[in-house]
């Protein structure tokens, strides 16, 4: 699918559908989703553009400058998708291609321009617009994954000192599907800072096609562009750490959690196994064993059985190995 809005010396916005023709002032913008080889031709044929979405991240020719990014969105359904977008910028044209059906803050961007049309003057001042409706939703989506992060660490937090409805307490298990959760967040906050360094990337590349001499206004709109993306990178990289931070809090709580059972096992040991050697005298085959003809023989083995289970619980107990 392919939109062409232009935009007249009259500054009137019109929409079509296709590839339309540059209009002799103003600017053209064509949005083109997941292009063919036909589209590719055509786009070639009609305005000398060779876009290559799987090209190098920077190429520039005697007409245009190609900036080929891959950025993070949320879609509709407001869950994180990741696209392959070129931006091809020329004086008074602009045409933005992407791996997908859509990409949302194109759209938001069009919004944008209906409503404040005065703001995209030129084909350089309307990728201003869309590159800052990209990072408002980059800025969205690490939103969402600090509110996901503040929930994880409560869930954590509960998981460390609770037990559950029935008394059992909440050990290994429990602990591991919110770890598998924090590592899909770890992930995610990593495509976002590497979306924020590509975004940065282009919006650099864009201030040096911006005439500072020429075009002070739409200058200092860039170099706030480029200082909130770097913000918005920032928040990106102060979850990332505090993921990092909560992922090491679950993997030293499983530790523990593993210790506390391994220690109950060693404990039950060692309080049985020196019941289970008094056993064994007892089932060996010998011919004279005094003690069973004794009137307490059977009290005196029951009494030496629990002292020898008793004495090496004292002990753990005296050592602290019980805490």
């Amino acid at each position: 699918m392919i939109r062409s809005i232009l935009r007249d010396e009259q500054l009137k916005l019109e929409t079509r559908t296709g590839i339309a023709e540059l209009p002799p002032a103003g600017f053209l913008w064509l949005v083109v989703n997941n292009p063919d080889d036909a589209v590719l031709s055509e786009l070639r044929n009609r305005f000398r553009i060779d876009p290559q979405l799987q090209g190098t991240s920077v190429h520039e020719d005697e007409e245009y400058v190609y900036l080929f990014a891959e950025l993070v969105a949320m879609d509709e359904q407001r869950e994180p998708v990741f696209h392959k977008v070129t931006f091809v910028l020329g004086d008074r044209l602009l045409v933005t291609l992407h791996d997908t059906d859509d990409f949302t803050p194109l759209n938001r961007a069009m919004q944008r321009l209906l409503r404040h049309p005065q703001q995209a003057a030129d084909a350089r001042s309307l990728m201003r617009m869309i590159l800052a409706g990209i990072n408002d939703s980059t800025s969205q989506l690490i939103e969402q994954i600090a509110t996901d992060l503040e929930t994880s660490a409560d869930t954590i937090a509960v998981l460390s000192r609770a037990a559950s409805g029935d008394g059992r307490e909440l050990g290994v298990t429990d602990l591991s599907q919110t770890l598998v959760d924090l590592n899909d967040s770890e992930e995610l906050i990593s495509n976002c800072l590497e979306s924020q360094l590509a975004l940065a990337r282009v919006a650099r590349y864009l201030n040096g096609e911006v005439d500072n001499q020429k075009e002070p206004e739409l200058q200092s709109l860039v170099v706030e562009l480029r200082q909130d993306i770097n913000g918005v990178k920032e928040h990106a990289a102060f979850e990332h750490e505090k993921v990092r931070y909560l992922q090491n809090s679950v993997v030293g709580l499983l530790n523990i959690k593993q210790n506390q059972i391994v220690k109950v096992f060693t404990v039950i040991t060692a309080v049985f196994l020196p019941p289970t050697l008094v056993a064994t005298f007892y089932g060996m085959n010998f011919a004279v064993m005094p003690e069973l003809s004794w009137e307490w023989g059977f009290t005196v083995s029951i009494a030496l059985t629990f002292a020898a289970a008793l004495l090496p619980l004292l002990y753990i107990k005296h050592k602290g190995w019980l805490r």
